[in-house]
């Protein structure tokens, strides 16, 4: 088994049982499920940056074990704010990152004009519930691990709710996958392989090209250096989703104004 093959296996025994302790008819009562959203997609169409940028929070990764000892969500919001972020990517997921469905809803008990984007292995309706009823304006569909049908029906699940929907692939079978039936409103090209787990831009300057032009392109995963967006921004890209370096530094606001600059 893959790592991915490893952590899906894992959030549908997680969902089950979620779902035994809090029905799904439930989760309308949490505190953001009746509130509006925000746009990402707006955000980086008017950003007056190059790229706008998506800054993540994340405690852990399976490949690189715990990023930050001391993971506050509170504390790095306050230095993303500060940075003037397009949009907060926060990850959910406990058992491979070691995030929390409470982390989303402590970022946006402080915000309601940066949109939050749950970063989690969504393949269940019922996560996307708990997404809106948590405080996130955006879900991550990963196409790797969704068969076509299911796929289509929890991007529009997404759409009902007032979530916008980033699809995220990898490779061209995966965007074929998603652009079968229609074409998603922003895709997020992983620039991570899959089986080696090492990161390049060059995935997103070659998937690119095969993209429809009146979709938002995210590029994620291995941006470091001014250069990579610099060179990113050229063929097209509007965003950037940006975890690692940012958690790691000592200085979260100046590795994002480094990046992709002041507004």
């Amino acid at each position: 088994m893959t790592i991915l093959d490893q952590i899906v296996a894992k959030k549908k025994s997680e969902v089950a049982e979620r779902k035994k302790h809090f029905p799904k008819n439930h989760l309308k009562d949490l505190p953001f499920y009746h509130e509006p959203t925000v746009s990402l997609k707006q955000k980086l169409i008017i950003t007056s940056r190059k790229v706008g940028i998506i800054a993540e929070m994340k405690k852990a990764s399976p490949s690189k074990g715990v990023l930050l000892e001391n993971y506050y969500p509170e504390q790095l919001f306050e230095l993303y704010q500060k940075a003037e972020v397009e949009g907060i990517s926060i990850l959910t997921d406990q058992p491979f990152f070691q995030g929390n469905l409470i982390h989303l809803m402590q970022v946006r008990g402080l915000t309601d004009s940066i949109p939050l984007l749950r970063k989690d292995f969504i393949i269940d309706p019922y996560q996307i519930d708990e997404a809106k009823g948590y405080g996130a304006s955006v879900i991550l569909l990963i196409s790797a691990i969704l068969e076509e049908q299911q796929y289509q029906e929890l991007y529009l699940q997404a759409k009902e709710l007032g979530l916008e929907v980033l699809t995220e692939v990898h490779d061209e079978e995966d965007l074929e996958k998603v652009l079968r039936s229609f074409t998603p409103e922003m895709i997020g090209i992983n620039n991570r392989n899959l089986k080696t787990f090492q990161t390049s831009i060059d995935q997103t300057m070659k998937m690119i090209k095969k993209i429809p032009k009146n979709t938002i392109i995210i590029s994620e995963s291995g941006i470091h250096r001014k250069e990579q967006v610099d060179q990113l921004a050229e063929i097209g890209v509007r965003g950037i989703l940006v975890g690692e370096s940012i958690v790691r530094s000592k200085n979260p606001q100046e590795t994002i104004e480094g990046l992709v600059g002041k507004k």
